[in-house]
């Protein structure tokens, strides 16, 4: 291409503008750019957490490891049990105590959970509620203490304070050493059917039997590390919990009958198993295609209809795990099969009830399986040798172990949404395995670390179980409703999540949604995927923060998203993107009236101006009878203007426009983020562009883009797939839509 000297023209253009704004004299202000850095909000990097998100060389947590004996009391609905703790201080720091989680002291009689909640009267009370809030004993629950001594059986100095026990030491744990000491206890299960809870009893009066979800069961310890020392926020039943990795050695004694699924290796396989059960488990580690079932729906059916009177031990050694949960019935249904984690071999696991059945035995077990796959694709390989799914009638997660909701009609038959409810739960709760049990975030304290980046990853393995899958939480349309809701009940992401009203939108759906238009919206599924797997993979079995996770996806990626994190992880803030005008040009060698006056300005003629073209609008004064009379083609003007600067092999790849449309883009949102603008031409044809969001750094409020064409557009529509939570598009199209919600309804819905 021939060069072409505008410099001066571009000179005059520049200082024109320059000149034209009036100078308004404003207040000092500090830096209010939606593209500011983080850096006043992110704490300060150090040799533990690094400015690029990852472990730093001096990074250390705690290990605890745990012995237990556990008896599980059918008869009475009693969890007993005995442990030895060996807590390794290696931390840099001399510890004068040590906090334990007493969870279960949520349900003591003298719990104050219940009185941090505020209640009014109902419209009507069922008798079941009435009695249960009004007349009844309140449940006997909590830890019951019968000791804590030091391995010689000497006592130990503690105080309990709610759901937190302080464990008062001789001396300081000094940095580098182990301590070990014993505590005895016992407590009353809830039925986590009536009185709700994370784990408990169902009790089935058909058949007089229970099925039992049992977790959060034992004295446990807390976190301590160099962020918030101890994270010994109280457990009001909501926000979860911060735990040290260790390695436990638990025994299990239920009654005889009883089939049981736990965190851990099974170490007395032969002792604990029928040989026909070890037979066909055999057959199960060999079947990736589909699930092998062990006890089946008739033999579990037998079982139930008596009750042992003797019991056995369920030996297990579960390593480097950060918790323990088990599940145990007479009434299991117990099905396997084999999953391929890049050439290992895990097992995946469902235990159920018949009056789950045929759903789980239709769709747990194989979702278990793809959620190891999918997971395994997008962060790490799967690291433990088992995944388990326990018909729980809840959604809740531990190692190894979770437990979900989803039954059948009684004859059998469910719908699609039973179905999907359950396949989505299974996914997610087995999906904890990797948030937070492997990447070990605080859950009380930044709940979305583990609830959103799992509801994201969530929707991942669900596209992957089935095509078509209906996804649902997560899709940028779906959370338009909560963001644009009562400012007034809505909290940023970056709140501890017992201080929010939609703790669903807030933590599970909301951050999902980000990370969802975060990947397929603004940095792509190559860049957004290698820099998740690398934050996945750095902080597996270690303590991320937020900021971990924010620093990271950007080190990895090569993109300075702190706009996007200020403004939908900061902020309660909203996305709104119109097009507020639109203009149509033409070309033209006769200077207009805003060249005239631009020359008038710096004293010279219109003559003195360089070789030039100009856009004419056709709404203006200028946009003359003859003008309009000329088809694009006939502006010999632009014809000699390629002529003479371009070769004939040159011309022969241009495409030239013919039109020149200016589009006035307006953002009425506080959210900055990328306009995906569809242009529609006369001829049907589709064309689409994505600004990016630094496009809004100059100009908060509106931006204006030129727009060449070789066709005329009839229609411009911003966000036309939803991809970015627009919560208004009313002003989305050009030319405005007439349509009224009324008229979409009757095309909807009204027919003939």
């Amino acid at each position: 291409m021939k060069k072409i000297y505008f410099n001066s023209l571009l000179l005059f253009f520049i200082t024109a503008i320059a000149f034209s704004q009036e100078t308004k004299k404003q207040k000092a202000h500090y830096n209010i750019s939606k593209f500011k850095q983080l850096n006043e909000e992110l704490p300060t990097p150090n040799n533990v957490h690094t400015a690029s998100g990852a472990p730093g060389h001096q990074y250390n947590q705690q290990q605890v490891d745990y012995k237990m004996d556990i008896i599980l009391d059918d008869e009475n609905q009693r969890i007993l049990g005995e442990e030895t703790i060996t807590y390794h201080n290696n931390s840099k720091d001399n510890l004068e105590y040590l906090w334990v989680q007493l969870d279960q002291n949520m349900r003591a009689k003298d719990s104050k959970s219940p009185l941090v909640k505020g209640e009014s009267t109902s419209a009507l009370y069922n008798p079941t509620k009435f009695t249960t809030q009004f007349i009844n004993n309140p449940f006997d629950g909590g830890f019951k203490i019968e000791y804590v001594k030091n391995i010689d059986d000497s006592p130990i100095s503690y105080l309990i304070n709610q759901t937190m026990m302080r464990i008062n030491l001789d001396k300081p744990l000094a940095s580098g050493t182990t301590f070990s000491f014993k505590i005895k206890w016992w407590y009353n299960i809830n039925n986590h059917v009536t009185q709700g809870g994370r784990s408990g009893f169902e009790h089935f009066p058909e058949d007089d039997n229970n099925s039992y979800v049992i977790a959060q069961f034992f004295p446990r310890l807390c976190v301590y590390d160099n962020v918030e020392g101890w994270q010994n926020d109280q457990f009001w039943g909501r926000s979860e919990f911060a735990l040290e990795f260790g390695n436990y050695e638990v025994n299990i004694t239920t009654p005889s009958d009883h089939m049981l699924g736990a965190t851990g290796v099974l170490k007395n396989e032969k002792e604990v198993l029928t040989k026909t059960q070890q037979k066909r488990l055999a057959e199960a580690r060999k079947s990736y295609e589909n699930p092998i079932v062990i006890v089946t729906q008739d033999e579990a059916t037998v079982i139930e209809q008596s009750k042992s009177s003797t019991t056995k031990t369920w030996k297990f050694y579960a390593e480097n795990v950060r918790d323990y949960a088990f599940a145990s019935s007479r009434k299991f249904i117990w099905d396997a099969m084999a999953v391929d984690i890049n050439g290992r071999t895990v097992m995946a696991y469902s235990y159920y009830s018949k009056e789950a059945n045929p759903l789980y035995g239709d769709h747990s077990t194989r979702a278990v399986a793809q959620t190891l796959k999918t997971y395994s694709r997008y962060t790490f390989d799967y690291p433990y040798h088992k995944a388990i799914s326990v018909d729980g009638q809840m959604g809740m997660e531990y190692p190894q172990i979770c437990f979900n909701p989803g039954r059948p009609n009684t004859d059998g038959t469910y719908s699609d949404r039973t179905k999907y409810r359950m396949i989505g739960v299974t996914i997610h709760e087995v999906g904890h395995n990797f948030f937070p049990m492997i990447i070990n975030s605080d859950e009380r304290r930044w709940t979305w670390m583990d609830e959103g980046l799992n509801s994201f990853v969530q929707m991942l393995a669900q596209m992957d179980y089935e095509e078509g899958y209906p996804l649902n939480r997560g899709l940028p349309k779906n959370i338009v409703r909560y963001m644009k809701g009562d400012q007034s009940k809505i909290a940023p992401i970056m709140s501890v999540g017992d201080d929010v009203y939609e703790f669903g939108n807030n933590a599970y759906a909301k951050p999902a949604t980000a990370l969802w238009i975060l990947r397929n919206t603004i940095m792509g599924p190559e860049l957004f995927d290698y820099a998740f797997k690398t934050y996945s993979q750095r902080w597996m079995f270690k303590h991320p923060t937020p900021a971990d996770f924010f620093r990271t996806m950007e080190d990895a990626s090569a993109m300075d998203l702190d706009w996007f994190w200020r403004g939908w992880f900061y902020t309660t803030g909203t996305n709104d993107i119109g097009i507020k005008e639109v203009k149509k040009y033409y070309v033209t060698d006769k200077p207009t009236e805003r060249a005239q006056n631009m020359a008038k300005r710096y004293g010279i003629t219109v003559d003195q101006l360089p070789p030039s073209l100009y856009l004419v609008s056709e709404d203006s004064n200028e946009f003359t009878e003859d003008l309009k009379a000329k088809k694009p083609e006939d502006y010999s003007v632009l014809s000699s203007y390629i002529d003479t600067n371009f070769s004939s092999e040159e011309k022969a790849d241009l495409t030239v426009p013919k039109y020149f449309y200016e589009v006035v883009f307006e953002k009425p949102g506080e959210l900055v983020m990328p306009i995906i603008v569809e242009f529609e031409y006369e001829d049907g044809t589709k064309e689409r562009k994505q600004y990016p969001a630094q496009i809004w750094r100059k100009n908060d409020s509106q931006v204006t883009k030129v727009v060449p064409s070789s066709k005329i557009i009839t229609k411009i529509t911003i966000d036309p797939d939803e991809e970015t939570a627009d919560v208004d598009t009313s002003n989305n199209s050009w030319p405005k839509s007439t349509e009224t919600q009324f008229d979409k309804f009757k095309q909807k819905n009204i027919k003939g």
